[in-house]
C-alpha cells in the first residue's frame, strides 16, 4: 500500500525489540499520576492513544525519590508496591498492542517543596524554594535512585523509561554553568559536569540489561545565560550512547528561558535543524520535537533526515487517533493541536486535570463518552462557533439528525477572527477539523442563514450557540469615525492610522494589539521568529541565546486597561508572558488605571491615576468586552432549549469552555 508518509509509517528495528513507526508519544503530566486511585483512568487514556496506533508512549514524569518530587506528595517510583501500582498501565497499553516506557524525573531545583536539591544552591527565578546542593554521597545516592526506578519500571512491564535531562531539571542543572558551581568531581569543567549525566545512563543500564529501552532526553538548545556549549552537547550524546542510552530525544529550552517554545506563536517544526546537527555524530536513532502536529510536518522532517523518530505530545491529546488518520489517508480529519496550552499546560501548572480545548475527552475517557443515542432526535444548533461546531458534531456522532444554522457564510465564528492574529494562524486548523467533522458526522449546515423562530419549528431540541457581540461603551463619543470595534478592525479589514488607542486590555486586546503591531510577513516564519526572539546556532553561542531583533511595529500601540493590575495578569501562565513580551519588543505603550473622559476630532481624553491626558490617535479600537446574543431563546415556545458558549455567559471569549460545555451537553441529549 503507497503512502504519503513512507518514512513516518516504517517500523524501527531497536536490535531487540521493533517500534511499530516512528511516532513517540512525548511525556505530558497529567495529574493523574500523583494518586494510584487515578490509575483506571490513566490506563484508558493511554490505551486510547495506543488503540491509535503511536508507536511508542512515554508517560507523564515519576520521580526517583522525594526530593525530586515536582510538588509535595507527588508521582514517584520507588517501591514494589508501587510498581504493581503500574501494571494497570502497561497493561493497559500492551492489550492494545503498544509500547510504553515510564519517564524518570528528578525535579531538582524546580521542585516546589523545601526539600529540593540541585547541583549547587542557586535559587531558580521562577520558584520561591531555594535547593540544598547535593553532597558527593548525596550525588552517587541520587544516581543509584534512578537505576532503581528504572529496574522497578522493568518489573512493572515498561518497555523501556526515558531519563529526563533537559528542560532544566536536576540533570540539566548538574550539566550547566549557569547552575554548576561545584569544584568537586561533579563540577568545574565540562566533562565533569557531565559525569552525573553518563554515571544515571549507565548504571540505569546495568540496572535493567540489554534488552530495555533507554531513552535520553538531552538539552540541545538551553536557552539561558550560561547554558551548555555544543561541543558539550556533541560530547553528552556520544557519551550517554556510549553508556547505554538506546535513542536520544531532543529537549528544547529551560522552563526559566525568555524564549517560548511551545506556543501557537513558534513555527512548526522550529527546532528539526538542532536535532539534524545532533544526529550525524551520534550512533543511535535521535527524536525531534516541539511543534510537530500534522503528519505532512512529521513526514518532512524524517525525509529530511533531521531525525528517526518525531516526539508529539500535545497532539495526540488533541487527537488519540492521529496515527490511525494518517494511516488511512484521513489526514483532513485530524483534529490537530494548535499550541494553545489552555487546558494542557496552563491546568498542569494550576494543579487542575489536564485536558485539551479542541478534545474535551483528553484525560476524561472514562467519564466523557459519546455513546449512540437511545433515540435519535432532530435537533438544530444554531451558531457555528466552537461552541456550535463541537454540539452539532458530538450530537451528530451519536446518531442524532443535526441541522446547523449560521447566519455568516463561513463556519468558525470568534475562531475565524482568531486566526487572523500573527501567531494564531494555527487556530485555522481547527475551522478546517469541523469543517470536514460536520460532514463525517452528517451535519446538514445552512450557511449564510439567520434562524428565527419560524426555522425552528418542529425540531424536538434546540441548541442556541448564537455567541457574542462587542459590548459599546456609554462613552461621549463613542460613535466618532475614529472610532471601531475589533470585528471591524481584525475581520473586516477596515483600515487604521499609525496612531492607535485600544480601549480593553483582556485578551481580545492584547490580540487586537499584536495584530496591529505587525506587518504582513509571512505567517510563523522560523528565520524571522528566531530573530525576534534572539535564537541562534549553539555553535555560535553557548545555549543557542543571542540578542532578540524583533521587527519594528508599524504603527505607536496604546493597550488601556482600567484596572491598575498589570496588563495580561489574566492570560494563561503558560502563554500570557509570551504575549506581555511580545507587546514590549513592539514597543506597545500600556496604561493602567484609566478612566475615559470622552473622543473627539483631538482624539481620546482620558484620566490616569485622575491625572488628565490627551492621547492624539488617529484610531480607537474598542475591545471592551461583550454581550450574549440570545433573543431567540423566548421566542421558541414549549421546544426545549439549550444555551452554550457565549450565549450562555459573555465573559473574555473562552472556546475552551465553549467546547467542552458543547461536547458534554451533546453527551447528555
Amino acid at each position: 500500500m503507497t503512502t504519503p508518509y513512507p518514512n513516518l509509517l516504517a517500523p524501527l528495528d531497536l536490535g531487540f525489540t521493533t517500534l511499530r513507526n516512528r511516532v513517540v508519544m512525548g511525556s505530558m503530566h497529567t495529574g493523574m499520576e500523583d494518586r494510584a486511585k487515578q490509575f483506571p483512568q490513566l490506563a484508558e487514556y493511554y490505551a486510547e492513544r495506543a488503540r491509535g496506533g503511536v508507536g511508542l508512549i512515554v508517560t507523564g514524569g515519576f520521580a526517583p525519590s522525594r526530593t525530586g518530587w515536582l510538588l509535595p506528595l507527588a508521582s514517584k517510583l520507588t517501591t514494589p508496591a508501587e510498581a504493581r501500582q503500574h501494571r494497570q498501565l502497561t497493561g493497559a497499553v500492551h492489550a492494545e498492542g503498544g509500547k510504553i516506557a515510564l519517564q524518570i524525573l528528578h525535579a531538582g531545583r524546580y521542585a516546589y517543596h523545601p526539600l529540593s536539591v540541585s547541583a549547587s544552591s542557586r535559587k531558580a527565578p521562577i520558584n520561591p524554594f531555594r535547593p540544598r546542593a547535593l553532597s558527593g554521597y548525596g550525588v552517587h545516592r541520587t544516581i543509584g535512585a534512578f537505576a532503581d526506578t528504572a529496574a522497578l519500571a522493568r518489573e512493572a512491564g515498561y518497555d523501556g523509561v526515558e531519563i529526563m535531562g533537559s528542560e532544566g531539571y536536576l540533570i540539566n542543572q548538574f550539566l550547566a554553568e549557569r547552575t554548576n558551581r561545584r569544584t568537586d568531581a561533579w563540577g568545574g569543567s565540562p566533562e565533569k559536569r557531565r559525569r552525573f549525566a553518563v554515571e544515571i545512563v549507565r548504571r540505569t543500564r546495568e540496572a535493567v540489561g540489554p534488552d530495555f529501552i533507554i531513552i535520553y532526553r538531552l538539552s540541545l538548545l538551553d536557552l539561558v545565560e550560561g547554558g551548555q556549549s555544543w561541543d558539550d552537547v556533541l560530547a553528552l550524546g556520544k557519551e550517554v550512547a556510549a553508556a547505554g542510552a538506546t535513542v536520544i530525544n531532543s529537549g528544547i529550552g529551560w522552563h526559566e528561558a525568555r524564549v517560548p517554545t511551545i506556543v501557537t506563536s513558534v513555527p512548526r517544526a522550529a527546532f528539526t535543524w538542532v536535532t539534524a546537527k545532533l544526529r550525524p555524530h551520534v550512533p543511535v536513532p535521535v527524536v525531534t520535537s516541539n511543534r510537530i502536529n500534522l503528519p505532512h510536518v512529521a513526514e518532512q522532517a524524517l525525509a529530511d533526515g533531521d531525525a528517526d523518530l518525531v516526539s508529539m505530545a500535545r497532539p495526540l491529546l488533541a487527537d488519540p487517533d492521529w496515527l490511525r488518520k494518517a494511516e488511512s489517508g484521513r489526514e483532513d480529519e485530524i483534529n490537530a493541536c494548535i499550541a494553545c496550552n489552555q487546558a494542557c499546560l496552563d491546568h498542569a501548572f494550576a494543579r487542575k486535570p489536564v485536558s485539551c480545548m479542541v478534545n474535551p475527552r483528553a484525560g476524561h475517557e472514562t467519564t466523557l463518552r459519546l455513546l449512540p443515542a437511545r433515540r435519535a432526535k432532530h435537533i438544530a444548533v444554531v451558531g457555528a462557533g466552537p461552541a456550535g461546531l463541537a454540539t452539532a458534531t458530538a450530537l451528530g456522532q451519536r446518531g442524532h439528525r443535526v441541522e446547523l444554522f449560521e447566519a455568516d457564510s463561513e463556519i468558525g465564528g470568534q475562531f475565524g477572527i482568531a486566526r487572523r492574529i500573527p501567531g494564531k494562524e494555527e487556530f485555522a486548523e481547527t475551522v478546517r477539523y469541523f469543517t470536514r467533522r460536520l460532514e463525517v458526522t452528517g451535519v446538514k449546515t445552512h450557511l449564510g442563514t439567520r434562524a428565527n423562530a419560524e426555522d425552528l419549528t418542529g425540531f424536538d431540541e434546540v441548541v442556541l450557540a448564537t455567541g457574542v457581540v462587542p459590548r459599546v461603551p456609554a462613552l461621549p463619543g463613542i460613535d466618532h469615525p475614529k472610532v471601531l470595534s475589533y470585528v471591524d478592525v481584525v475581520r473586516h479589514g477596515k483600515p487604521v492610522g499609525h496612531r492607535v488607542a485600544v480601549i480593553g486590555a483582556g485578551g481580545i486586546g492584547v490580540d487586537v494589539s499584536e495584530f496591529l503591531t505587525h506587518t504582513g510577513a509571512p505567517a510563523l516564519d522560523r528565520d524571522a521568529w528566531m530573530a525576534e526572539w534572539g535564537v541562534t546556532d549553539p555553535a555560535l553561542v553557548p545555549g543557542g541565546l543571542t540578542r532578540p531583533r524583533p521587527a519594528p511595529s508599524p504603527r505607536q500601540v496604546y493597550l488601556l486597561q482600567r484596572k491598575k493590575t498589570p496588563i495580561g495578569a489574566g492570560l494563561g501562565k503558560t502563554s500570557g508572558w509570551v504575549h506581555r513580551a511580545a507587546l514590549r519588543a513592539k514597543g506597545v505603550e500600556r496604561i493602567t488605571g484609566v478612566g475615559y473622559e470622552r473622543i473627539d476630532d483631538a482624539g481620546l481624553h482620558l484620566s490616569v491615576d485622575g491625572r488628565p491626558r490627551l492621547l492624539a490617535v488617529d484610531t480607537i479600537v474598542v475591545c471592551a468586552g461583550q454581550e450574549p446574543v440570545r433573543e431567540l431563546a423566548g421566542r421558541l415556545g414549549d421546544v426545549p432549549v439549550h444555551l452554550v458558549g457565549g450565549a450562555e455567559q459573555a465573559r473574555e471569549l473562552d472556546a475552551k469552555r465553549a467546547i467542552d460545555q458543547g461536547t458534554r451537553l451533546a453527551a447528555t441529549l
